[in-house]
């Protein structure tokens, strides 16, 4: 044991930079794929942890359009033994929220009576303020989700605009509410005391609505319960019914698809780092391949010589991976707690659980790294002691070499006279040892994708304006949404538009239930009788308001209708199939146009037209939202205003922009510092292994170098020459990374984002930007084998050529 001691701890001793560039490569593969690992495992543990400690609901019901009695449906479920519900709350809906003198758009409020705390299902913990058993008399209780989007905090004050009237109230509690508190949100449970409630609600119009949470204690029981209870009513469930995959899903998303990344990058790092490994294991052999001989002619045996570089490297990658699991704890907290930020009950960042799987990862690298040495260190055993004293190589080797440095091969083209000197030491130096330049290029590529996709990534959500019918929404400038209906004239609203110069159309907009019944015997994944989902309703032509479709076409009649991608696979319906739909108790049979995607509702939806309700209800006529289409869009803004001016007593005016930078802003803050840093990473790693491999084959041809210097080559013009073959190397990877970035990488992606809704990812290319982020990879990697050759310029050429 004391011989290979000696002899590991000479070749740690000796090569110190080139063993720490080591450890570090496998340290960084190490925070990857731990931190992906507990990233993954925490999303869902933090959720299903609040989910279990807020006795959080599966199913939230939504009842108030008189198709079903709400007391008798809260009855039933409150009998169930196997089944809890909350009690049955009323709300009224509000749509108007200032705070500090500015409008909070694109948020639509649940006005909550808010029954007594804590409850049994949907418990609200309090993040801010004193937990009380209601809200006091002229406060209220808000969730974290508008609360720390908005910057607001407890005693701050809100104004509600509630029909012509407007009222303030003071907040004394912010909560974590399960339910309507996910990220990227458009909605908000209000909390209110009853006093409040009835006071400044009741002079709204219409009557209340009542919402209820259901948990059941075997929630894959659910469809067979269910399925009892439309046997009950005697009519499929026709209001609004949320289920759990759709009330958890903008939980998870952003760390599934920063967990993605981190994963494909980390498994790919550490290919690179057992590569690199391999890599310098037979180049130590080959280097010390006449020290190996001498030792083993003094009696040291193959299996020996063998755990010498086994125990090297071995106390190399322990060094590595257990800084690496530490480290990938702090990474992984910060990632978690931004990403799910509205579970945080205070200043204390989120407690990641699991540290026994980041060990377990260290563990598998580590022991990749000890087969992945023990293999590549295999060839020691093959030295023959007389050969490697006197070659210092393998006699085989020796004449492969002798017939490459034969002077007589005129055919070589490589030779001096073919091309220029600067040209010959530059593909020599890669030629040289085409296995380094291969990793290499692999390197620079993936950095380049990496880099390129990143910035695809946040370019696109920056400038989601511009894609936004592929992602579900509208395309028009402007949106107005009527919160005072008693105040509001749609046909003057509408001849003022006609007569304004700037507006091309305008179209109205509503949303319903509508409940699809789904027979067992064709519905295999959804054994339930049927299917509630959002539907559109929109007054005007679809595609008129920039709405998409990936399949087909919008509904155009009103004996058609659009599915969204996920419902349209539920049903197994493709276009020109029929489908039948419940619309506010109504049985419809209509074509199906088209098929959409949108990240909203998960493609849980549909698209119909104001001509489908008119088929029963002539009289309807709904003008709550409308998008005005203009003829120059850049005047959106003007016209924003003008309406806000004209008519800002029954309507709230906004441009597209607005509301979606309210929802994705979040987005580009969240994925900012994940990307960043994993692009910087592979910067680094890049850099590294560059400069590890170039210093090698430096080192390897110093003679060559210093025979050059004799003949008065400057030391600048043969690292320029070096430099200039990684130059070209590295921009080949750019070019195959930045295309790899662009298409392959987000159709991997697209794997995990089709269970959110979206088939293809709507991505916007900006060529010059790609162009710059792929050329940092190149920049790295010029820096790496720049500074690699350092040593051409201070040691003399006698000292090199006598390496």
């Amino acid at each position: 044991m004391k011989p290979i001691w000696i002899i590991c701890r000479s070749y740690l001793r000796r090569k110190k930079i080139q063993n720490g560039l080591i450890a570090l490569l496998i340290m960084l593969s190490t925070l990857l794929l731990t931190t992906a690992s507990l990233v993954f495992a925490n999303t869902g543990n933090l959720y299903k942890d609040m989910h279990n400690k807020t006795a959080g609901a599966h199913q939230i019901l939504t009842m108030g359009d008189e198709l079903h009695d709400p007391r008798l449906v809260h009855k039933w479920w409150d009998e169930q033994s196997d089944v809890q519900a909350t009690a049955l709350i009323p709300f009224r809906n509000l749509d108007g929220l200032t705070y500090n003198g500015q409008e909070i758009s694109n948020i639509y409020m649940f006005m909550m009576n808010t029954p007594e705390q804590p409850a049994n299902v949907d418990k609200l913990i309090f993040a801010q303020g004193t937990e009380t058993m209601t809200p006091a008399k002229g406060t209220i209780w808000i969730p974290t989700s508008l609360a720390y989007t908005h910057g607001i905090t407890e005693g701050d004050i809100l104004t509600f605009q509630s029909g012509s009237r407007s009222f303030e109230l003071s907040v004394s509690g912010i909560v974590v509410d399960l339910a309507f508190g996910s990220p990227f949100t458009i909605n908000a449970r209000i909390w209110m005391n009853s006093e409040d409630y009835d006071r400044e609600l009741a002079s709204l119009p219409g009557s209340d609505k009542y919402m209820m949470g259901l948990r059941y204690e075997n929630y894959s029981q659910s469809p067979v319960i269910w399925e009892r209870f439309e046997s009950y009513l005697g009519t499929p469930y026709l209001e609004t019914k949320s289920e759990f995959e759709e009330l958890s899903s903008f939980y998870l998303i952003i760390n599934k698809v920063i967990g993605f990344i981190m994963i494909f990058l980390g498994s790919v790092m550490m290919l690179v780092a057992l590569f690199t490994v391999a890599f310098t294991v037979s180049e130590a052999i080959m280097t010390h391949y006449r020290t190996i001989g001498i030792v083993r002619s003094l009696g040291l045996t193959s299996k020996q010589t063998v755990a010498a570089y086994v125990l090297q490297y071995g106390l190399i990658a322990l060094a590595a991976v257990i800084p690496g699991v530490l480290i990938s704890r702090l990474l992984a907290v910060g990632i978690v707690s931004r990403s799910l930020q509205y579970l945080k009950t205070g200043d204390n960042l989120l407690q990641i659980q699991g540290l026994s799987l980041g060990w377990a990862v260290g563990c598998f690298i580590f022991l990749l790294v000890l087969i992945s040495v023990w293999l590549y260190a295999r060839k020691a055993r093959k030295v023959q002691p007389v050969q490697a004293i006197r070659y210092g190589m393998s006699e085989a080797e020796y004449s492969r070499m002798a017939r490459r440095l034969n002077p007589r091969n005129k055919n070589s083209r490589l030779s001096f006279g073919r091309i220029p000197v600067t040209g010959v030491i530059a593909l020599r130096n890669l030629s040289g040892n085409r296995k380094a330049a291969a990793v290499m290029l692999l390197l620079t590529t993936v950095s380049s994708a990496v880099l390129v996709l990143g910035f695809v990534l946040l370019y696109s959500i920056i400038n989601i304006g511009r894609t936004s019918a592929l992602w579900g929404y509208d395309d028009a400038p402007a949106v107005v949404t009527v919160f005072n209906q008693a105040a509001f004239s749609g046909e003057r609203f509408e001849a003022d538009m006609k007569l304004d110069s700037r507006v091309k159309s305008i179209g109205w907009n509503d949303d319903m239930t509508g409940v699809f019944p789904l027979d067992e015997s064709e519905v295999k994944d959804d054994p339930s009788r049927s299917l509630n989902v959002y539907v559109g309703v929109l007054e005007g032509g679809y595609e008129e308001f920039g709405f998409a479709s990936i399949q087909g076409d919008n509904p155009r009649n009103g004996n058609e209708i659009a599915l969204g991608f996920n419902l349209a696979r539920t049903l197994g319906k493709v276009p020109g199939d029929m489908v039948e739909i419940y619309l506010e108790g109504h049985k419809l049979t209509l074509t199906v146009s088209g098929i959409y995607q949108a990240i909203s509702n998960m493609s849980f939806s549909a698209r119909v037209t104001a001509d489908t309700v008119r088929s029963y209800q002539p009289d309807y006529r709904e003008m709550e939202m409308g998008y005005l289409n203009l003829y120059d869009k850049s005047q959106a803004d003007e016209i924003v205003q003008d309406l806000n001016r004209k008519y800002g007593d029954s309507l709230s005016a906004v441009t597209q922009q607005t509301l979606l930078d309210s929802v994705y802003k979040e987005a580009e803050v969240v994925l900012i510092a994940p990307m960043g840093f994993m692009g910087l990473l592979f910067c680094l790693v890049t850099f590294l292994i560059i400069y590890s491999f170039c210093r090698i084959q430096i080192r390897k041809e110093s003679k060559t170098y210093g025979i050059y210097k004799s003949l008065g080559m400057t030391s600048f013009k043969i690292r320029a020459a070096v430099s200039l073959g990684i130059g070209v190397l590295s921009l080949i990877g750019a070019f195959i990374g930045s295309v790899c970035g662009v298409y392959l990488l987000p159709r991997l992606l697209e794997q995990i984002l089709v269970s959110y809704g979206l088939v293809r990812l709507p991505l916007l290319l900006n060529g010059g930007g790609i162009a710059v982020v792929a050329l940092v990879s190149v920049i790295v990697a010029l820096l790496g084998s720049w500074l690699s050759s350092r040593i051409v310029v201070t040691t003399s050429a006698r000292d090199l050529a006598a390496e």
